[in-house]
Order: structure tokens, then C-alpha cells, then sequence
């Protein structure tokens, strides 16, 4: 998977999951600050990332995570390692 296709995945569920308009939401927003993301939301993301990746999302992973740009980086990284 490229890392357009990731970003567009992401997208996708990040808009339909929070109801966020998609074109709002580029690799520079800010989770919590742009997108409005509560920690609740976290989890929930948290949850559909390991669905993508099929892997289990470390929470030393998630602590560095703060824009869709750091979203698309974890999932990439995950995928390139993928067993």
C-alpha cells in the first residue's frame, strides 16, 4: 500500500468515524487541535488502525503520534514490517 492510499484510508475512516469533512483533514492537521480528537476517539482510531495494519498498536507508538501525517508514518512503518 502506498502512503496515498494509506493517507486516503485514513481519511475515509477518520471522516466516518467522527463525521469530520474529509477535506478538512491533511497531513498537516493536528489531531487534537485541528480535528477536535479526545482521547476516547484515540482508542477508537486505535482500533481501526490494528484492523488495517493487523498488528497490535504499541502505546510508545501512539505517544509520538500528533498529526495525520504521524498516523500515516505509524501505519506505514507497521505495514513495511508486517510479518
Amino acid at each position: 500500500m502506498t502512503r496515498d492510499e494509506i493517507f486516503q484510508k485514513i481519511r475515509d475512516m477518520l471522516s466516518e468515524m467522527f463525521e469530520i469533512d474529509r477535506d478538512s483533514i491533511q497531513l498537516e492537521s493536528h489531531l487534537v487541535q485541528d480535528l477536535d480528537l479526545d482521547s476516547i476517539d484515540a482508542i477508537d482510531m486505535v482500533v481501526k488502525l490494528q484492523e488495517l495494519t493487523g498488528r497490535r498498536v504499541e502505546g510508545e507508538s501512539l505517544r509520538k503520534v500528533a498529526t495525520i501525517k504521524d498516523v500515516v508514518d505509524l501505519v506505514e512503518s507497521y505495514l513495511a514490517t508486517a510479518p
